[in-house]
Formats: C-alpha cells, structure tokens, sequence
C-alpha cells in the first residue's frame, strides 16, 4: 500500500477561507483576563515532551493510520518520524527556528519552507502555526499572539471557556479556571473550525481527538510511553536532507 502525507487526508479546505479585516481591540475584563494569564501561565511552564503516537485519520471512507516517534520541544519546535513495520523511518516532518523539512524515504523528495499555518496545514494537515501546533500537541494552548479579543463565555456541557480572537484567528479554550489546564479547543480562522479534545492521565498528555467533521475529517492521536520535561537536546530538530533527494520549496 502506498503511503500518502496526512494532508492527503486533511486537505487545505481546512486552512482556505475569505480573508477579512481584523476585529477591532476590545477591553478585557477582570474573570477573562484572570483566565487568560492562566492560560499563559501554563503554557509558558511547558518546557519539552517525547512519546510514541498513533495517528488514526478518518476522511469519508479512506482512513490511514501510521506510528511514529514524535519530539516536542516549547515554544515552536517539533519533529515526527512515521515509522515502518520494521521500525525504520519513512516519513520525517521537522519544525524548528522558523522553518520547515518534511522528508518522504520512499520517494526520496523534500518539502522545505516556512514554518507557517499554510505550509504546516499542507504537510500535517492542521493550519496552525509553530507555537499554536507545539501546543496542541503539548495538550495546551497557545493565546494569539496579536489579541484583539478576550472573553470568559457561560459553561457549557464542557464547562467554561475562554473566546480569544487575534487578527487571523479565533480560538474558544475550554480550561479549568482554578488550574488553567484546557480540556478542549476549537481554532478557527478557515473554511472549516477544527475541535481538538485532549485526553490525559492526570497532569500527562495522553493524545487528544480530532474533529472537523465539516470537512468529513476526524482522527485521533495516542501517546504511549510519554516523557514530559526530561530535556531534548536541540540537535533533534534539525534534519540533514540526503544527498540527490528531490526538493521542492513550499510557502
């Protein structure tokens, strides 16, 4: 069976949309902003992370599912290794210092870019950019870095959650507002919102669900043997293309 990027699954329908002006800045309250530096808080305490991930994605009738090694590094750094029945590696993504390499072994071709919602959205799938993906996968969540709006919303079945708007995107964090820690998150910004529910084994990350069933796309994404907050030494993030592989730039 031939094996296909999972933006073959996920598709840049997630990522297209009507570009629009900006919101304007709104003052934030009290409760919201008490929530929002909770938020910061925990993700800025996020130092690293390293387990092994099962990636299951659903896309109408065509489902994939690969295994790899997978490298978090706070606050922009990440590294995936899809890995073969034998255990060796065919298909590499690594984010780091502004940039991206996606590396496919079987093909022997490169993907090399900027590290930025659109390039990330045409490799992995999600259109985040570096920082909001490392926090995603590090079961948190990443404010706007250009905030225009912060505001607490009334629970729901999922509990209370906080609206924040930046100039491009939009994220609703459903978070325990004694902790910060966030339960769910839903980023939008594109054609179609895209709703992440982590999973966890008490303060550890165990994966977390994905959902942007407008797009017909679903999946999950497990961690096994995960190790939080060990150090991984930044030589991990950089990825060597081989000598006489295919490179085409990306943007």
């Amino acid at each position: 069976m031939v094996r296909k990027p999972l933006s073959s699954l996920l598709l840049l329908a997630l990522l297209a949309g009507c570009a629009t002006a900006p919101p304007a800045r709104q003052p934030v309250d009290d409760a919201a902003l008490r929530a929002l530096e909770l938020l910061d808080q925990r993700w800025q305490a996020f130092t690293d992370l390293r387990t092994l991930a099962e990636v299951v994605l659903q896309k109408g009738d065509e489902r994939q599912r690969l295994t790899g090694v997978l490298l978090v590094k706070g606050p922009d750094s990440m590294r995936f290794e899809a890995l073969s029945p034998f255990g060796q590696p065919y298909f590499l993504v690594v984010v780091h210092a502004g940039r991206l390499i996606a590396y496919d072994a079987a093909k022997n071709e490169a993907l090399v870019g900027p590290a930025s919602a659109e390039t990330i959205a045409r490799v992995l799938g999600l259109p985040l950019d570096a920082d909001d993906l490392v926090a995603v996968l590090a079961g948190r969540a990443a404010p706007p870095k250009d905030l225009r709006v912060a505001e607490l919303l009334p629970p729901d079945a999922a509990g209370p959650s906080l609206n924040l708007v930046g100039a491009v995107q939009r994220q609703r964090v459903w978070m325990d507002l004694e902790t910060g820690e966030v339960r769910q998150v839903e980023i939008a910004g594109g054609r179609v919102p895209v709703m992440i529910i982590y999973r966890r084994d008490g303060e550890t990350p165990t994966g977390f669900d994905l959902d942007a069933r407008q797009a017909y796309v679903t999946g999950s994404v497990t961690y096994r043997n995960v190790v939080v907050g060990a150090g991984i030494d930044p030589d991990r993030f950089t990825l060597a293309i081989p000598k006489g592989a295919k490179i085409q730039s990306i943007r």
